[in-house]
């Protein structure tokens, strides 16, 4: 990621003039100023302490047009809830017209302004707006990779009467809003809202609600617990949908705040809360998480309307809290392969298989033992999220088993075959104990679902193609991120959505809305979840060494978890469990022709043992 670090009077310069600045942080500003188009690095911590405001200014008497615009722009990204100062700028009736909260445009560096000189007798002209774009926000704050050129046009015109008579004020422009890169960062905070995932009709036994999260960009200045929650109760972004819902539509949000206490109060309107005990308890669990993710650690919301409230404690909120079905303690469970196909683990749950960590013990039951005659090879292996159950690829990759971890489990019958040498791959479990892998047959490629006894053909939408190689499904299993290799040879990442239906008896499973996650990486080796709203991922870009890059669900690069050298690295594994709710960074292990390796405090440590490792799990 590029830096600039920029003095106020440089920053000063950028604006023109025509909006001032105060900065309340000691010592220099540091944000991105370029970088890849198709990239958008977000530095989750740092910018919060940066306190850049911008005032806006309004326009002078006698402004040229140019000059005007160039205020527009600094002014309609300044530091003020309603836009007031800006629509000065306006004709009475574009100022009527003009949807600021359309749209927001991040170009890679300042746009740039046509300069017409209008003769005397001129009462009209239009002032192009250029520049190569990068980002978009939509109307529901969701950040979207642009990589284009961008171009529209102001018109102004000479105001006829009224107390602006004489001036040139813009008359006709598009919706949104014009941000440089640089402006963006300081402007813009990446925050989450959280809605519940769908309920699948065919589940047997229907499992506990959990949220999934869906990340956004607010305004970081401007009432950011009262934006957040409004931006909940607004819907979820398009993409993510289909495959979320909220309990209480009509919803109004008055205020939001957070005290000293740790304590939380959202006050709406537009809704009877009282006659909806249960939808009150869901909606304040949506909050809670919302508002927890920019306040930090919360210990109670209070969620009233003019008719009846409730209220909950983070108990309350941890029972769906997002990775509430990754596993907890046993989520955290370091496995090893060793060479000769027994599976072992580290001694508590949480192991750390890290320098001077006890020796990994054999697991109970046959994946503890050597493989006798008769018995499949061990090949790829997936532990269910509890712990419980662990599914097998034998060594040649035809064949799917399922084997508990006690003492008398054995290898069930083949619950999946493969015509192909090969062919099946990737297994991985969701938090509801749906296990999901490939079959890479060239002949018959497929996706499966396997609800035993029942396994599940999933169709997989807009494939163009391209075939699915690898997969990882998140735990609360709406959304499955896949390496897709296309008709070049090339593998890329895509994240898709799920959705399920049918019946209990004969359920159905489709893979929607995929879309590229990591276009800037020209080839992906591998890929887990790393939390419930982050991907870490194998991968190069091109004429580049391979790195371990970590990727929000939106596509942005995360710069808590910096990118980490990985040219030797073959297979990853990560888990979205923590053990504390505080817990910072991912727990990450990576395989190379060297060893295994553990990610910890953004250092490489290897992974230590007498026998030879062949592979690594986390659960998952």
């Amino acid at each position: 990621m590029h830096r600039n670090d920029r003095t106020t009077d440089r920053r000063t310069r950028a604006l023109g003039g025509a909006a001032l600045l105060a900065v309340t942080a000691t010592g220099c500003v540091a944000m991105p100023s370029g970088g890849a188009a198709h990239r958008l690095e977000v530095p989750q911590g740092a910018a919060d302490g940066v306190q850049v405001h911008v005032y806006p200014v309004a326009p002078h008497k006698g402004e040229s047009p140019g000059d005007l615009l160039a205020g527009f722009l600094d002014s309609s990204n300044a530091d003020q809830a309603n836009y007031d100062t800006a629509k000065q700028y306006l004709t009475a009736d574009a100022a009527r017209r003009w949807r600021p909260d359309a749209q927001v445009v991040v170009l890679a560096e300042p746009p740039r302004l046509g300069h017409p000189v209008p003769g005397p007798d001129e009462t009209s002209v239009p002032i192009n707006v250029t520049g190569t774009q990068v980002a978009q926000l939509d109307v529901r704050h969701t950040y979207q990779a642009r990589s284009s050129e961008y171009g529209e046009t102001f018109k102004f015109v000479k105001v006829a009467e009224g107390p602006d008579a004489g001036q040139w004020r813009i008359n006709e422009l598009p919706d949104g809003l014009i941000v440089d890169l640089t402006n963006f960062k300081n402007t813009y905070k990446p925050v989450h809202r959280y809605f519940f995932a769908v309920t699948d009709p065919s589940e047997r036994v229907q499992a506990n609600p959990v949220l999934v999260p869906d990340p956004i960009y607010l305004r970081r200045r401007i009432d950011p617990l009262t934006e957040a929650a409004r931006a909940t109760v607004e819907g979820p972004s398009l993409w993510l949908a289909p495959v979320v819902t909220s309990p209480i539509e009509g919803v109004k949000v008055l205020s939001a705040t957070a005290g000293d206490n740790r304590v939380a109060s959202v006050k709406v309107d537009g809704v009877e809360l009282g006659k909806n005990p249960a939808g009150c308890q869901q909606l304040a669990q949506q909050f809670f998480q919302t508002l927890a993710d920019q306040q930090g650690k919360l210990n109670r919301l209070e969620l009233s309307s003019p008719k009846g409230g409730c209220a909950i404690s983070s108990a309350d909120a941890a029972v769906v809290a997002p990775g509430a079905l990754a596993g907890g303690e046993s989520g955290m469970q370091a496995y090893i392969q060793l060479a000769d196909g027994r599976l072992t683990r580290y001694g508590q749950p949480g192991g750390d298989p890290g320098p001077g960590a006890a020796e990994p013990v054999p697991v109970a039951g046959v994946l503890g033992q050597p493989a006798q005659g008769g018995q499949p090879r061990p090949g790829e292996l997936a532990v269910r999220r509890d712990g419980n159950a662990v599914a097998v690829i034998d060594k040649d990759g035809r064949n799917l088993y399922r084997a508990g971890l006690t003492a008398s489990d054995k290898y069930s019958e083949p619950i999946v075959s493969s015509h192909a040498p090969q062919g099946l791959a990737s297994p991985s479990w969701d938090g509801r104990g749906d296990l999901w892998l490939v079959d890479r047959d060239p002949a018959a490629p497929r996706v499966l679902m396997v609800r035993e006894p029942t396994v599940v053909p999933v169709t997989v939408e807009g494939l163009d193609k391209r075939s699915v190689q690898a997969l990882r499904i998140s735990s609360d299993g709406a959304r499955i991120a896949l390496l897709l290799r296309g008709p070049d040879g090339k593998t890329k990442l895509s994240l898709g959505l799920v959705t399920h239906g049918g019946t209990a008896a004969a359920p159905t499973a489709r893979i929607t809305g995929l879309r590229e996650l990591a276009p800037q990486l020209a080839e992906v080796a591998a890929v887990s979840w790393s939390d419930t709203d982050q991907l870490v991922v194998l991968g190069k870009e091109a004429d580049r060494l391979q790195q371990l890059h970590f990727l929000g669900t939106d596509g942005s690069q995360s710069t808590d978890s910096p990118l980490q050298g990985g040219e030797s690295m073959t297979a990853l594994s990560a888990t979205e469990a923590r053990l504390q709710a505080d817990q910072v960074g991912p727990a990450v292990l990576a395989a190379s022709g060297n060893g295994v390796y553990r990610l910890k405090d953004n250092q490489w440590h290897a992974v230590t043992s007498n026998a030879t490792p062949a592979a690594f799990i986390y659960p998952g």
